[in-house]
C-alpha cells in the first residue's frame, strides 16, 4: 500500500484506523442505542397525545408512566451519545497520531535532495496544519456518519411500522436530496486541494520571513515582504471563499428538498386522519417527527461534506509526503564500527541536475591523520564534496572508500558516525546547554560535557549564564551570540571525538582572540585524526598537510601552502587577492 496512499486518501486513512476498529464498533453500538431510543421517544409522545385528545376526560394517570419512560430514555440517550463521541474521538486522535508519527519518521528517511528541493514551510504545513484539517474532518465525519446511517435506517423501520404508504412518499423523494448533495460536493475537492496548497505556500513564506527578519529589516524589504504576503494571503482568501461558498450550497439545497418531504408527509398524513383510514392524530405527530429526523441526517452529512473534502485534500498532501521514496535500505549492508581514517576517492562524478555536470573525474588519496583543506570560489563544489563524504548524497560515478571499503557498501549511520562535523550555520535544539553539547553523545557524564566545553573555550561564558549548564535556550539559540552558538557546536564535536573531522568554516563567527584559542584546541583534537577543512580565509589553513584547490567541481591544484604559492597558479591568485584585500581593510 505504501507508495499509493495519496491516490486513495480516504482508503488510506481507514487503513490507519484499522487497529482501532474496536473503538469504531463500540461507537457504532452506542450510536444504535442512542438512535433507537431517540426514535422510540416519538411513539411514546404520540401515545401521550392520544391520551390527552381522546373522547371524554384526558387520561392523566396513563400519562405518568409515559413521562417516566421518556425521562429514562433521555438519560440513557445522553449517556450513549457521550460514549459514542468518546469512542469516535479516540479513533480520530489515535489515527492522526499514527499518521503524524509516520510522516515525521519518514522525513528522516528521505534523501537530502527532497529536503533541499522543497520549501521547509510547505513540509511544516503538511505535518502540522494539514494534519489538523484531517483531524477536524474525521471527528465530525465519524460522528455524523455513525448517527446518520443508523438514524436513516432506524427511522425507515419505525415509519414502515406506522404507515407504509406515507413512508413510500418519503423514500421516493429522498434520492433528489442525495443527487443535489453529490452534484455540489463533487466539485469541492479540487477547490479544497488548491486551498491546502496555497496555505502551505503561505506557511512557507511566513517561516522564511520570520526566520530571516533581521535581513529583511536590514535591507528595508518590509514593504516588499508585506506585499508578497498580502498577495499570497489574498489568493488564499479567494480560493477559500470559493471553496466554502460552493460547498455551503449543499446544506440549504438539501434542506429545501427535506422541506418538500416534510410538506408531503404533512399533507398525506392529514388527509389520512380526516378520511379515517386508521391514522390517529398522535400517530401523525409521531410520523412528522420521524420525517424530520429522517431528513436531518442528510442535512448533517451534507454539512460535514465541507470538512470531509477539506480533510481528504489535506490527507492527499500528507500521504504524498509519506509516499515519497526513501533512501535505499541499507539494513543488509556491512557495519563499520571503527576506522583508521584513510579515505580514497576514485574517479568520482556527481551532479544535482544530470544536465549540469558539477564534479567530474575527482581522484584523491588521503592517509590517516592528514589535515586536508578545501578552498575555492563559491559554487566550486566544496560543500558538495562534504555531502558526498557523509553520504548525504551518493556519487553518480566512481567510488569513495574508507579504509578500503566503498561507503555505499556500509550502513549510512556507520559512515556518519566516523565524522564529527561543525558547520558554518549553527544548529541548536530547545533544551539546556548541557543537552545541546551532549547531542553527539547521549550517555556523556556532566564531567565529560564540562571538559568538552573547556576544550572549546565555551566553559567561561556558559558559567556566566543564569543557570550555567542548565540554562535553557531556544531552538535557534536567540538568547546567545553567533560566536557562542558556534562554540557550543564545536564543544559538541569535541565531546564526540570521532576518527575524522569535517570543519566547514567552523570559526567564521568567532572573534580573532577566541579563534586563536579554538585553533589551538583543534590542533590538539585533530592530532592523529583525518580532518577536512573547508575555508574561505586562507590564513586559517596555511599549516594543512594538503590543500585542495577546487574550481567548477574539479581539483585544479593540490599540495602544501608553500608548494602552491611556488606554482603561482589558481591558489596563488586566490591567496594574493585575499591577502591584499585584508591589507586594504
Amino acid at each position: 500500500m505504501k507508495g499509493e496512499l495519496s491516490k486513495t486518501p480516504l482508503k488510506s486513512v481507514l487503513l490507519y484506523a484499522r487497529p482501532y476498529m474496536h473503538f469504531l464498533v463500540l461507537g457504532l453500538l452506542f450510536a444504535v442505542v442512542s438512535v433507537t431510543l431517540t426514535l422510540y421517544a416519538p411513539i411514546l409522545t404520540g401515545q401521550g397525545i392520544d391520551l390527552l385528545i381522546g373522547k371524554g376526560d384526558a387520561d392523566l394517570d396513563g400519562l405518568v408512566p409515559i413521562l417516566v419512560r421518556l425521562g429514562i430514555i433521555a438519560g440513557v440517550t445522553a449517556l450513549s451519545q457521550w460514549l459514542m463521541s468518546l469512542c469516535t474521538n479516540k479513533v480520530t486522535y489515535l489515527t492522526i497520531r499514527d499518521i503524524r508519527n509516520d510522516a515525521f519518521r519518514h522525513l528522516h528517511t528521505l534523501p537530502l535532495r527532497y529536503i533541499d528541493s522543497h520549501p521547509h514551510g510547505d513540509i511544516l504545513s503538511r505535518v502540522i496544519t494539514d494534519m489538523e484539517q484531517i483531524s477536524d474532518g474525521l471527528i465530525m465525519g465519524f460522528a455524523q456518519l455513525f448517527t446518520g446511517v443508523v438514524t436513516i435506517v432506524g427511522t425507515l423501520g419505525f415509519m414502515l411500522s406506522v404507515n407504509v404508504k406515507i413512508t413510500l412518499v418519503v423514500v421516493v423523494i429522498t434520492p433528489l436530496s442525495l443527487f443535489v448533495a453529490r452534484f455540489i460536493s463533487k466539485n469541492t475537492f479540487r477547490l479544497f486541494k488548491d486551498q491546502s496548497v496555497t496555505r502551505g505556500e503561505l506557511t512557507s513564506f511566513v517561516e522564511e520571513m520570520t526566520g530571516n527578519q533581521k535581513v529583511v529589516t536590514a535591507f528595508c524589504h518590509e514593504k516588499d515582504s508585506y506585499e508578497r504576503f498580502s498577495e499570497i494571503n489574498s489568493r488564499l482568501g479567494k480560493i477559500s471563499a470559493k471553496a466554502v461558498f460552493f460547498s455551503s450550497l449543499t446544506n440549504p439545497s438539501t434542506r429545501f428538498v427535506n422541506g418538500l418531504v416534510y410538506t408531503f408527509v404533512g399533507i398525506f398524513g392529514a388527509l389520512s386522519v380526516v378520511s379515517g383510514s386508521g391514522l390517529t392524530v398522535g400517530q401523525l405527530s409521531c410520523f412528522l417527527t420521524y420525517a424530520n429526523q429522517y431528513t436531518k441526517p442528510f442535512n448533517e452529512i451534507s454539512g460535514v461534506i465541507t470538512e470531509l473534502q477539506s480533510a481528504l485534500a489535506s490527507a492527499k498532501r500528507v500521504f504524498e509526503l509519506i509516499d515519497e521514496k526513501s533512501e535505499s535500505s541499507d539494513s543488509d549492508l556491512d557495519e563499520l564500527v571503527s576506522c583508521e581514517g584513510n579515505v580514497e576517492i576514485n574517479d568520482v562524478s556527481f551532479s544535482y541536475d544530470p544536465a549540469i555536470p558539477l564534479i567530474e573525474g575527482l581522484d584523491l588519496d588521503i592517509k590517516k591523520g592528514q589535515r586536508v583543506a578545501i578552498v575555492g570560489p563559491t559554487g566550486c563544489g566544496k560543500t558538495t564534496f562534504i555531502n558526498l563524504l557523509m553520504r548525504f548524497y551518493d556519487v553518480t560515478g566512481g567510488t569513495i572508500s574508507i579504509d578500503g571499503k566503498d561507503i555505499r557498501t556500509v550502513k549510512r549511520r556507520d559512515v556518519r558516525k566516523q565524522y564529527g562535523m561543525v558547520l558554518q550555520e549553527t544548529w541548536l535544539k530547545s533544551g539546556t546547554i548541557a543537552e545541546n553539547i551532549a547531542y553527539s553523545r547521549h550517555d556523556a557524564t556532566r564531567e565529560e560535557i564540562v571538559a568538552a566545553a573547556k576544550s572549546a573555550h565555551a566553559d567561561s561564558f556558559i558559567r556566566r549564564l543564569p543557570e550555567g549548564y542548565d540554562t535553557v535556550i531556544s531552538d535557534d539559540g536567540a538568547n546567545l551570540s553567533q560566536g557562542q552558538k558556534q562554540l557550543l557546536c564545536i564543544a559538541r564535536v569535541m565531546l564526540m571525538i570521532p576518527p575524522m573531522l569535517i570543519l566547514d568554516e567552523a570559526t567564521s563567527s568567532i572573534d580573532t582572540m577566541t579563534e586563536i584559542r579554538i585553533q589551538r584546541a583543534f590542533a590538539k583534537l585533530i592530532r592523529g585524526r583525518t580532518s577536512f577543512i573547508v575555508a574561505h580565509r586562507l590564513s586559517t589553513i596555511i599549516s594543512s598537510d594538503m590543500i585542495l584547490v577546487m574550481s567548477k567541481g574539479k581539483i585544479v591544484e593540490q599540495g602544501t601552502h608553500e608548494q602552491l604559492l611556488e606554482n603561482r597558479g589558481f591558489y596563488y591568485d586566490l591567496y594574493m587577492s585575499q591577502f591584499y584585500n585584508e591589507e586594504d581593510e
